[in-house]
């Protein structure tokens, strides 16, 4: 499975040039949206919680409690107030989960029996059917966004958004940036977002963001991690190539393919030889990336204009003969985008499917709506009538779902959804497949 946002950089705010190292953070907040459900039901810590399914609309949990304790114990007026009381036995378990949801995020307790973002529902109640499972609280989620980067560009103002739940900072000019190699702001920053949200958060600073990300996560939850040029070979080289931003499954599969597993296999190799076997752009930055270059700034306004997922199949598939297992995938590649952008706090009006035939001859189809959307069911919909528009009787290898178009969740303005185009001449004979929705 693969998943991609591309960036539109607009406006990059630069330091003055000095003598003064490169000093860059990424911020990552530790299982943010299950963190944001525990302020809200402490009785939760310690326990396997997955964020999933619907958004939230009135919690049954009130009416469960109204049942079991005497009448007006529990109201809706002091139902908010008490939510800590509520006993452990009275959520939902995930277990017997049969719907078509897939989880946002995880508490570290859940992620212990490999339960993952993006993972489906039904798959995690077999690892851990005890987990329970919340409905995800956008609202809620975007309240304690807005919070805690507030609170970090009133500390250090150059910081890059990357969504919901991390950041970037340029740490260099900032006082105590440089200090024990920028550890002193970073635990400025962390103390200053948990006395006001209850919030933690994990930092990783490096000379630059390419390190810097790896390194946050080096040490969750709650930690802060130094890493420098001179660190290169003895915190970097000894990773994994997939932990590297931009080596997703596949690149990964083929460098173990060539007997490359660490960054340091990867940096023991010629640059001529990675072009030739990846490509010149993707080889020459994977050279690049294995001996810790990046050079990019943190960049103040930076959004992605969209995001997708898409699946290479283990064997070729045929949408009449297969339509049951192609029907599954298209749904949950839906699914998985939804997620992706309500975690990070997106909604788009561009959706559209990419296939792969067995002769890898690609095609992409896409349609524009009135309104924006991050919601699985809507961009389902779309994408099946984007499928009616392309030839399904060839054998398809690869099958994706694209979102575009995108803005920050609730700033769009209000509008009026399209009605749905009406199939193309020639096209009826589609109609009786599974991937849409006739």
């Amino acid at each position: 499975m693969a998943f991609a946002w591309r960036y539109a950089s607009r406006v990059t705010e630069t330091a003055p040039t000095t003598a003064l190292p490169r000093r860059i953070a990424h911020l990552d907040m530790d299982a943010f949206y299950a963190s944001c459900e525990l302020l809200r039901y402490p009785q939760l810590k310690g326990l396997p919680v997955v964020i999933g399914g619907g958004r939230r609309k009135e919690d049954d949990l009130l009416g469960k409690l109204q049942t079991a304790y005497p009448e007006g114990e529990w109201t809706e007026e002091t139902f908010a107030e008490r939510l800590d009381r509520i006993p452990v036995d009275f959520f939902p378990r995930i277990e017997g989960y049969t719907g078509r949801g897939v989880i946002t995020t995880a508490t570290y307790a859940a992620r212990q029996f490999g339960i993952g973002s993006a993972m489906g529902l039904m798959k995690a109640a077999k690892l851990c059917p005890q987990a329970i499972l919340l409905p995800v609280d956008f609202e809620r989620y975007r309240y304690f966004s807005r919070t805690f980067k507030s609170i970090i560009t009133d500390i250090a103002p150059v910081m890059q958004d990357r969504g919901v739940d991390e950041v970037y900072i340029d740490f260099t000019h900032v006082p105590g940036g440089q200090r024990e190699g920028g550890r002193v702001l970073a635990r400025l920053i962390q103390k200053s977002i948990f006395d006001a949200t209850g919030l933690t958060c994990s930092v990783g600073v490096a000379p630059n963001k390419l390190i810097a990300k790896m390194a946050s996560e080096f040490n969750k939850p709650k930690g802060i991690s130094i890493v420098h040029e001179a660190d290169l070979q003895t915190h970097i080289w000894p990773l994994a190539c997939r932990k590297i931003n931009g080596v997703g499954p596949k690149a990964d599969e083929k460098l173990k393919g060539f007997g490359i597993h660490t960054i340091g296999d990867l940096a023991a190799r010629e640059q001529h030889w990675l072009i030739e076997n990846f490509g010149k752009s993707y080889g020459a930055w994977l050279h690049e990336a294995s001996w810790g270059r990046d050079d990019r700034p943190v960049e103040t306004e930076s959004e992605p204009v969209s995001m997708s997922r898409e699946t290479t199949f283990e064997h070729d598939l045929q949408a009449v003969r297969d339509r049951e297992e192609l029907g599954a995938v298209f749904t949950r590649l839906c699914e998985q985008v939804a997620a992706d952008l309500q975690r990070k706090g997106y909604e788009g009006k561009t959706i559209g499917i990419k296939l792969r035939y067995d002769n890898f001859q690609a095609v992409t189809r896409d349609q524009s709506l009135s309104e924006y959307t991050a919601d699985a069911k809507r961009i389902r919909q779309v994408a099946g009538q984007c499928l009616k528009r392309v030839d399904l009787s060839r054998r398809i290898r690869l099958l994706g779902v694209r979102v575009g178009s995108l803005v920050k969740a609730g700033t769009a303005p209000d509008s009026v959804s399209q009605p749905m185009k009406a199939e193309e001449p020639g096209h009826e004979w589609q109609t009786q497949l599974l991937f849409t929705d006739d």
